[in-house]
């Protein structure tokens, strides 16, 4: 087991001195990251806390996995890379679709010459 562990189904409110207090119990804690939306700059709902030793971290999880914090069961595991995670199904990314035309004709910009746009059918 490593000692970066994944701390899921946190409170929106949840800071890190929240999450120092929990985990100290079981060892030292040397690093927690609440991941933020990059738009919003909200929580997301989930965190990582690096314990200092494997043993810290095991205790750390039989300790809290389960346990209601802030009125929510915590899901707490080690942290896997993230090469080690399954693909989504459903493809790739992009934009899908063709193109093709709305209803009967469209419009198209002929030029300032001609005085802007002309209907073409």
């Amino acid at each position: 087991m490593g000692t970066k562990l994944y701390v899921g189904n946190i409170s929106y409110q949840t800071t890190d001195a929240d999450l120092q207090d929990l985990f100290a119990p079981f060892g030292t804690v040397t690093e927690i990251d609440v991941i933020m939306d990059k738009f919003t700059n909200r929580p997301r709902g989930f965190a990582f806390v690096t314990m200092s030793s494997e043993e810290e971290a095991k205790r750390a999880v039989e300790g809290t996995n389960g346990k209601d914090f802030d009125g929510r069961s915590l899901t707490v595991n080690e942290a896997r890379a993230k090469e080690d995670r399954p693909a989504r199904s459903g493809g790739g990314g992009g934009f899908g679709g063709g193109g093709g035309h709305r209803g009967g004709g469209h419009r198209k910009f002929d030029g300032e010459r001609r005085g802007g746009y002309r209907d073409r059918y």
